[in-house]
């Protein structure tokens, strides 16, 4: 796997050696990294626009801008955050003429209140906001084996499909591929605030689901 920048706010070292072999018209190099991050990027798209034929037509056009703009690209973000950004720009227009552009409430998904209560998630003062404080009762003494089934697995990615999409793409890019807050707000353009709330959101579903479920004996 080539590197694609690790999870902080500026372009690591490899990116830059990444960026130069890019800039040098090393097909090996660009092929590899388009079979590395094009899965995001369609991702990314696709919370924006009407269908995935579309999403593909746009990452599409993102490869052609990332191409003509690496002479541009000052490591001021990691390599993965300037190409992701550049995807959510041409997916946001595309979705404008399409009509679908929606309020960020509307992509947030309307929720009353955490889908938990918020005396489980830690605060800043505990060193580590909106993490786990502890296991709930019913996950105490669950074997390893079973929380790493693939019918656990494949529950939480239900659980994470059925998310409104960008709440399941702050989760994903946060819990699933380590992305750091800053990447994520730089990448999809949202305020710490907004960042903070679908991502806590998100994660309270997902555990809501996994709970009941495991509560349940893996039934349902």
């Amino acid at each position: 796997m080539i590197p694609v920048g690790e999870p902080d706010t500026l372009a690591s070292a490899e990116d830059l050696e990444l960026v130069e072999r890019l800039r040098a018209g090393d097909e090996t190099t660009f092929m590899a990294l388009v079979e590395q991050i094009q899965p995001v990027m369609l991702r990314v798209a696709r919370m924006y626009v009407s269908s995935l034929a579309v999403a593909e037509e746009v990452v599409q056009e993102a490869w052609l801008g990332v191409v003509k703009g690496l002479d541009r690209f000052e490591g001021r973000s990691s390599l993965r955050t300037w190409v992701c950004r550049i995807v959510a720009n041409i997916a946001k227009t595309r979705g404008a003429r399409e009509g679908r552009s929606v309020p960020f409430s509307s992509l947030a998904g309307e929720d009353e209140g955490p889908a938990v209560d918020a005396e489980w998630f830690q605060s800043a003062a505990e060193g580590a906001p909106g993490a786990w404080r502890a296991l709930p009762d019913d996950w105490q003494g669950v074997p390893d084996e079973r929380l790493l089934a693939r019918e656990t697995l494949e529950r939480i990615r239900k659980a994470i499909d059925a998310l409104p999409p960008m709440q399941a793409e702050v989760l994903r890019l946060r819990d699933v591929l380590g992305w750091s807050s800053e990447e994520v707000r730089n990448a999809l353009d949202l305020s710490e605030t907004n960042q903070r709330v679908l991502l806590h959101r998100a994660r309270s579903r997902v555990r809501r689901e996994l709970d009941a479920y495991l509560a349940g004996g893996g039934e349902g």
